[in-house]
């Protein structure tokens, strides 16, 4: 297994393990309260992708000492990145934005923040706040691209174009403020080529890191009255698998790569089954990219 993964990345910029805990903005999403649309991402549960998050109802400090506790056995004289992960994060009144992100961004345990968000709702005065917060610690804006094709961003609903995404990437950018891009394999309609033309796209984008996250279908979505209709295919472990070795030989060396699966809530999860248990997803990945020497010793880190 050799890929520049997160957490080897985060062990060797800060000496010591880093943990995410996810942090919820209580906001929403422009997709979802009739701004753009009502539906949301046809994908996009009612947590807004937010299912592990803390309780939107405490302080932020509050959160992140809730969030220490949930991960105390996985971690030990650490440190923590504040990851604001529900919905869309900088959708919100500016004082409000400057009010969470600077509570996070002082915690001492916190060494970074990272926040996701939609590329269409980064407005001058967001981009000046998070200007500002990046000169205290590390910003890291993720943006929810899911694909470059017009076509399949349309059937999802995700509401922007590839030229919005582009001009968000500039702007943020200009401003040294590390990106890194979330992409959905398995959408329906798409093939391989489909995605890898995705994974070279971003990638030639001045961007610092990559999420590959399995499609889900989660209960009570448009998305899982389409899986029910038949409508597209839902990805087998073993295509999964083949199509993230052929995008992990395309992602250049100094893009970090945070993500190779993802596990929705078992409770909501319809399809696919065996995406649920996440360790021997990985365990099996692990062993395809090792089996067949599918980097041939082009990366460094193990």
């Amino acid at each position: 297994m050799r890929y520049n993964s997160l957490n080897n990345f985060l062990k060797t910029k800060y000496g010591c393990k880093i943990y995410k805990l996810s942090l919820s903005s209580g906001l929403s999403c422009p997709n979802r309260d009739g701004t753009l649309s009502s539906l949301g991402c046809i994908f996009c549960s009612n947590g807004g992708s937010g299912e592990f998050a803390s309780d939107s109802r405490l302080s932020i400090t509050d959160q992140i000492e809730t969030a220490k506790t949930k991960v105390a056995n996985k971690i030990s004289n650490g440190k923590y990145i504040a990851y604001f992960q529900s919905f869309t994060n900088t959708y919100g009144d500016i004082d409000y934005l400057k009010k969470i992100f600077t509570e996070a961004i002082n915690h001492p345990d916190i060494v970074a923040l990272s926040i996701a968000t939609r590329p269409d709702c980064l407005s001058g005065e967001v981009l000046e706040l998070l200007d500002t917060l990046n000169h205290i610690k590390p910003v890291w804006i993720e943006l929810g691209l899911q694909t470059i094709h017009e076509n399949t961003a349309r059937y999802i609903n995700r509401g922007y174009s590839l030229e919005v995404f582009d001009c968000a990437v500039s702007k943020l950018n200009s401003l040294n403020i590390d990106i890194i891009v979330h992409l959905i394999i398995g959408l329906p309609y798409e093939t391989k080529e489909d995605i890898i033309s995705s994974v070279k796209y971003v990638c030639s984008k001045p961007i610092s890191g990559i999420k590959l996250q399995l499609l889900h279908v989660l209960k009570n979505t448009p998305l899982e009255k389409e899986y029910f209709l038949n409508k597209f295919h839902v990805l087998t472990l073993e295509e999964y698998t083949n199509i993230i070795g052929e995008c992990l030989c395309n992602i250049p060396e100094n893009i970090v790569i945070h993500r190779i699966t993802g596990d929705g809530p078992k409770s909501l999860l319809t399809a696919p089954k065996w995406s649920a248990n996440k360790k021997h997803v990985l365990n099996y990945i692990h062993h395809y990219l090792k089996e067949f020497d599918i980097f041939q010793g082009k990366y460094l880190n193990q």
